[in-house]
């Protein structure tokens, strides 16, 4: 049957198109000729306000400068009869009154097509235009995700930097990977030098099979790494140094990297040696004065100002009760509104109760066994207001014994609220687009 047979609706048909079709006169004003049922839809405006009317007068611009760039756009089909796709432009559009009102703001990508009449000349100007508002607006959280990632990064870069402890890391197998510029100092080697298991050169050869023993020792076991040795500073002179380094364990387990730290503790050796020497009686007095002092110095000196400079959140837990002796800033900038330190978890955050936190905190401490959660939900009230609010994060709950007991559990988390929520926008403006 030929296809005369079947009368068609051109303009039924083309008010019927799955996109977003605008139909333009060539003229210099643009005139609206028709356009799509799905274009009314996207515009916010019917037929009957747009069609016969100039383009800018059934939708001003923006700015002029949006403006310019569809006018330019126009004049290109119609000098050179061909398609022209126009830069990305914010263009805003007046919401009807049952959806609120208001301008809305809106970005485009719009392309114009010449049709011309079968002796070449331009009859009309066909304008297909795609809402990218989402795409653009998850485009842009995404870069600035990634800015704050880089800071963040180079924040914590600066720490290991300006820490004033001598900072290492090393991977899985044993293999020192970094050390700072307070280590290089030191020394007075370059990174070059240091790198591998060329560190223990610069070791007191007194010092330096125990040193390797225990090494290996924490290696093998993946147990914390605690040593004292003497080594080689950068006038030649041997120095003693408190050593101590922790695995980082993901969530299946396996150690991924070794971090570590070290603090020169010659003068309190030489102060102990002065009391020892001074008088013998004193002996198992200085020695315990000295590990007491040791201790805190480690807790004190070592990691404090690290705590309280790095961008992760960092409290420390003590007792089965979970009570918070120790918060670093970037912890309590979570909670403004609330005093954290002398309160228990249940006490000061109640909210997270029955979410299971404090649960798991009981799980942490009386079996030891760490725990790792990553991108975790959690709903907190962050300004006082009562309401809660959704955050992800990344952290780790990690028991701590003090002589052989336990005695409280370490946090280290860190905010990635805007990281999985840009994440998700992607994910969500990809199935739009597919």
């Amino acid at each position: 049957m030929p296809a005369s047979a079947f009368p068609v609706d051109y303009q039924y048909l083309f008010h019927s198109l799955p996109e977003n079709f605008l139909l333009i006169a060539p003229n210099a004003e643009a005139t609206i000729i028709d356009n799509t049922d799905s274009h009314v839809a996207v515009s916010l405006k019917s037929r009957e306000e747009v069609v016969d009317k100039p383009f800018f007068e059934a939708f001003p611009a923006t700015d002029e400068q949006s403006a310019a760039v569809i006018r330019e756009s126009h004049e290109h089909v119609r000098r050179h009869l061909e398609p022209h796709t126009m830069p990305l432009i914010r263009y805003d559009l007046e919401r009807p009154a049952e959806q609120g009102g208001g301008l809305e703001e809106l970005y485009w990508e719009a392309t114009h097509y010449p049709i011309l009449s079968p002796q070449g000349e331009l009859q009309f100007i066909l304008q297909r235009t795609q809402d990218v508002t989402e795409q653009y607006r998850a485009q842009l959280q995404a870069e600035q995700t990634r800015r704050e990632l880089a800071e963040s990064q180079d924040r914590m870069r600066f720490v290991q930097e300006s820490v004033p402890i001598l900072v290492w890391t090393a991977t899985p197998t044993g293999e020192r990977d970094y050390f700072n510029s307070r280590w290089l100092q030191f020394t007075g080697r370059p990174l070059e030098a240091e790198l591998n298991n060329n560190w223990m050169e610069n070791i007191h050869p007194e010092d330096q099979e125990r040193v390797r023993h225990l090494w290996q020792t924490a290696i093998a076991t993946g147990q914390p790494y605690q040593v004292e040795y003497r080594l080689r500073r950068h006038d030649g002179q041997y120095r003693w140094l408190l050593m101590r380094g922790l695995p980082r364990v993901d969530a299946n387990g396996q150690i991924t990297m070794w971090v570590g730290g070290g603090t020169d503790i010659q003068d309190q050796k030489q102060l102990v040696q002065e009391l020892l020497e001074t008088n013998e009686q004193q002996a198992l007095l200085s020695d315990q004065a000295y590990q007491a002092y040791q201790l805190a110095n480690q807790q004190r000196e070592t990691f404090f100002n690290l705590f309280m400079q790095t961008p992760a959140m960092i409290c420390i837990l003590r007792g089965p009760e979970h009570r918070f002796e120790f918060v670093n800033p970037e912890y309590q900038k979570l909670f403004p509104h609330r005093e954290l330190v002398g309160r228990t978890v249940a006490e000061a955050l109640p909210e997270v109760i029955e979410q299971g936190f404090v649960g798991l905190l009981d799980g942490v401490y009386n079996t030891g066994e760490t725990f790792i959660g990553n991108e975790q939900s959690i709903m907190l009230d962050l300004d006082g207001s009562g309401q809660l609010q959704r955050r992800f994060l990344n952290f780790t709950y990690q028991q701590f014994k003090e002589s052989g007991q336990k005695a409280g559990i370490t946090v280290f988390a860190f905010d990635v609220t805007d990281l999985v929520k840009a994440r998700l926008a992607l994910e969500d403006a990809g199935k739009n687009v597919q």
